[in-house]
């Protein structure tokens, strides 16, 4: 072979091999995908038991990077600020990823800067006082707030977080001052309220151990109708507040996610929640599957902005500046 049949030959196999490497299956390596709280709370072990399922369709590893503060914003902002758009890092979505925009200047656009992958479950939210503690019912808690305007002491996920959203309104209805102590996510929130740290803990499920063993007290949850694990606890309604919370959320990557790459990371998180194990993963915490697809994903973030705006503004929670 001469030299320029040595040439064109190289060129024949380099132009066979590009499109081979660009046909490269995704994924071919592990998914990281961001849990923006602690771990040891009901989303960390939810999310999990997901991951664990998705992994099996998939074909590859999911590993969990547990990235908090900014109430569950820092996990998800990191990966739009730096993730590559190639699906290999994703992030649970929480609500207040839409909020924070609305109240302070940002470095993410929720519409700009995510591709919406799947929406999977919201939270059973509850308030509860420490086993030994006064205070009986949360009509209790009202009125000793009435009287005692800021001691009562509340423990949250963080600043900006639906508990803080929820726990401010419940405040406003009833014409009350409560003092709010943001933490990281339920396995410091339990602490906090176990310690003696706060009067009152509003968090999502992973209470419910705590509240089965009989050291905290569950006084009202925030559903539509009560939780069957515990159905002597009022909701909100019945104890004269018009609220009902449940901050659903989902998956997403970083802004311009190849759409082939979506689908199999939607269809992947579509069979976890179908799971029969990530089904009673979910029980354990009151949780439920609440599945929309990518496109209805984005829509229902879109209507949750324009919602959520409205109760910032009301509440004057809009600190731009």
């Amino acid at each position: 072979m001469d030299r320029r049949q040595f040439l064109a030959a190289g060129v024949g196999a380099s132009t066979l091999a590009a499109p081979a490497l660009a046909q490269t299956p995704f994924p071919n390596r592990p998914v990281t995908l961001i849990v923006p709280w602690a771990a040891g709370g009901a989303t960390d072990v939810t999310m999990r038991a997901m991951a664990d399922s998705a992994a099996k369709v998939l074909g590859q590893p999911i590993v969990v990077d547990n990235r908090t503060g900014g109430g569950g914003s820092v996990g998800p902002a990191t990966m739009a600020a730096s993730a590559r758009p190639d699906g290999y890092t994703i992030s649970q979505i929480p609500i207040s990823v839409f909020r924070i925009p609305l109240m302070q200047r940002t470095t993410w656009d929720p519409l700009r800067d995510f591709s919406y992958i799947a929406h999977l479950t919201g939270y059973t939210f509850g308030v509860t006082v420490k086993a030994d503690s006064p205070f009986q019912t949360f009509q209790d808690v009202i009125e000793h707030a009435r009287a005692n305007p800021g001691a009562v002491t509340y423990a949250t996920p963080g600043a900006a977080t639906s508990l803080h959203i929820g726990m401010e309104m419940i405040a406003h209805k009833a014409g009350v001052k409560f003092t709010h102590v943001p933490f990281r996510g339920g396995a410091e929130t339990n602490a906090a309220v176990l310690g003696g740290h706060t009067v009152l803990q509003a968090d999502s499920s992973s209470w419910k151990p705590l509240v089965e063993a009989k050291q905290l007290r569950l006084l009202v949850v925030w559903t539509k109708d009560r939780v069957k694990s515990f159905p002597d606890v009022p909701t909100l309604q019945e104890v004269g507040f018009p609220f009902v919370f449940d901050s659903p959320f989902g998956v997403a990557g970083p802004r311009g996610l190849d759409a082939r790459v979506v689908k199999i990371l939607h269809d992947a998180f579509k069979a976890s929640v179908e799971d029969p194990a990530v089904i009673e993963t979910l029980a354990r915490f009151d949780m439920f599957p609440s599945y929309k697809n990518s496109t209805d994903y984005r829509a229902f973030v879109e209507a949750t902005i324009a919602e959520e705006r409205a109760a910032i503004e009301r509440l004057g929670l809009v600190q731009r500046g």
